[in-house]
């Protein structure tokens, strides 16, 4: 522990040798003055805890020396000294904030020691109940922080913070730009500090940034002459800096008051720090919330493109099946209509084949209408679903491409089956994807096995083929945007099933022990709105 540092001003030498000689000898650093304003000038230089004055001193009295002390150093430990005990001027010690008064002559020096030490333990006791003082608004301040989310509204709270709580005019935050290396007023009110007082190790700003170490600095009293200049140019009476440093912030936050304003003292400096290190987590919470909420607009705007790119795929891999399931109609029309052409055929052979290429027609109609149903542009209301009615209009729009790739459908859907609150074609796109993506993998042929139950609120459907299955290296991430099994798949069909399904507060999922080709489990609420 440091010795503490006793400034003794006293106009009798032999008090002044006494009182310099007991103290050294006691373990404290002492100074001693025999003219008053010699003790004023040493005050403005060293830093003091103990001032240890007497009261009836030519040219300035003790009760000046004590005003200047108060003034330079705020929280100076005072004991008085005097040969002139009276009430009046025990009272007029007490008014100057005064630790202690002691009679002259001392009785013995143990007298003077424990007077000494009584008044720095005093003084302490001072400081400690200020500062609890000062923290105890700090505790609604963090909460008033960390509940503002947006950085532009957060700066303007902890400016408001810093002069409400500080009882000053003047506050700023300089933020660091690692593109300039510099620091730069990102925000302030009152005096600003120009940006050559970022500069270290000469600004002021500068110095505390290079050092993370808070700094206080009066006008008058110790400190740098530099920075005293930089006060005296700004018609500030006192300033404090400290500084901020999270993982993605770093920057100092400045206060100051103005000429004539009482100066700071260490229990400001205490909450500000607080309040500096409250804003600095605030800073950092209110930038991972921008960044967050940047974060959710952009997997927003993918998942809408993924939506319509799946839509397109899903359009493109149907378009060969809808053209062939047109065609071959078309074809048996044209061949009925230039049979029946032919004069040389019998009239009930031609009417036959007029009514075969009627009932292509009607077959083609059909098939138009089964389309236009499924792709027909829907609102994203929702409205009560029947599972089973969407699975086989899919199965039709697909039915001939899988019967061309010798792929069987076997289904389990019990007419008990209640229905789901969803949007329809949505609920239409997932089917297709994964029958579609069980069609590809069994270009051999094979079976799609599709079940559905009730389990409680919930409608379970699962939709399982005999193809290879999928690689376990690939379970993982199967849901993932762009993975895909096929050298030709966009790997998308998954991935927009699956925000689907979450979308109507369900799950998509690969079952895992499925060893005869890939299975994926749908589980729908069949009692929530969504």
């Amino acid at each position: 522990m440091s010795q503490p540092t006793v400034l003794v001003v006293d106009d009798e030498i032999g008090i002044s040798l006494l009182v310099e000689r007991l103290l050294t000898k006691a373990g404290f650093a002492v100074s001693a003055f025999n003219e008053p304003r010699q003790a004023v000038e040493y005050l403005g230089q060293s830093k003091i805890d103990l001032l240890l004055v007497d009261i009836r001193m030519p040219e300035l009295d003790g009760f000046t020396v004590i005003d200047h002390a108060k003034r330079q150093q705020p929280d100076i430990a005072v004991l008085v000294m005097t040969g002139f005990g009276t009430v009046e001027t025990a009272i007029q010690a007490l008014r100057k904030g005064v630790d202690g008064l002691i009679l002259k002559p001392f009785e013995s020096g143990d007298e003077l020691i424990q007077a000494c030490r009584l008044a720095l333990a005093d003084n302490q006791q001072k400081r400690d109940v200020a500062r609890m003082r000062a923290l105890r608004p700090l505790f609604n301040v963090a909460e008033t922080l960390l509940v503002e989310t947006r950085p532009d509204h957060l700066m303007d709270l902890i400016l408001g913070a810093v002069t409400g709580h500080l009882d000053c005019a003047h506050a700023g935050y300089y933020q660091y730009d690692p593109n300039s290396h510099a620091l730069t007023l990102l925000a302030g009110r009152g005096v600003r500090l120009p940006d050559d007082n970022s500069d270290s190790p000469t600004g002021l700003i500068g110095r505390v940034d290079a050092s993370n170490t808070p700094l206080i600095q009066n006008v008058s009293g110790p400190g740098e002459p530099a920075f005293q200049a930089i006060l005296r140019t700004f018609n500030l009476e006192s300033a404090m800096c400290v500084p901020v440093a999270r993982p993605a912030t770093r920057g100092v936050i400045f206060a100051g008051r103005g000429a004539g304003r009482p100066v700071f003292r260490e229990a400001d400096l205490d909450m500000f720090t607080i309040l500096a290190h409250q804003a600095a987590i605030a800073l950092e919470n209110a930038r991972l919330y921008d960044d967050l909420r940047d974060y959710i607009r952009q997997v927003e705007e993918s998942q809408q493109a993924l939506i319509q790119a799946e839509k397109m795929a899903t359009a493109g891999r149907l378009t060969a099946s809808i053209a062939h399931e047109i065609n071959n109609p078309l074809q048996a029309v044209q061949n009925c209509l230039h049979l029946v052409g032919r004069t040389d055929l019998p009239a009930a052979k031609r009417q036959e084949y007029f009514e075969l290429a009627n009932s292509e027609l009607q077959r083609l109609m059909a098939t138009v209408r089964r389309i236009l149903d499924y792709y027909r542009p829907g609102g994203q209301e929702t409205e009560m679903v029947s599972v089973p009615e969407v699975l086989e209009r899919v199965l039709r729009l697909v039915e001939k491409q899988l019967l061309d790739r010798n792929i069987t459908v076997e289904t389990d859907l019990p007419a008990s089956l209640p229905s789901i609150i969803g949007v329809s074609n949505q609920v239409q796109q997932v089917f297709m994807n994964l029958i579609l993506n069980a069609y590809d993998a069994m270009p051999e042929g094979g079976l799609i096995r599709i079940r559905a139950r009730q389990a409680g609120k919930t409608l379970q459907i699962t939709v399982s083929d005999t193809g290879p299955g999928i690689p376990e290296e690939n379970r993982q991430n199967i849901f993932d945007p762009f993975v895909s099994t096929k050298p030709s798949g966009m790997g998308l069909g998954l991935t927009v099933s699956y925000n689907i399904i979450t979308n109507h507060g369900g799950k998509l999922e690969l079952e895992p022990d499925y060893e005869a080709g890939a299975s994926f489990r749908i589980s729908l609420p069949v009692r929530k709105d969504l």
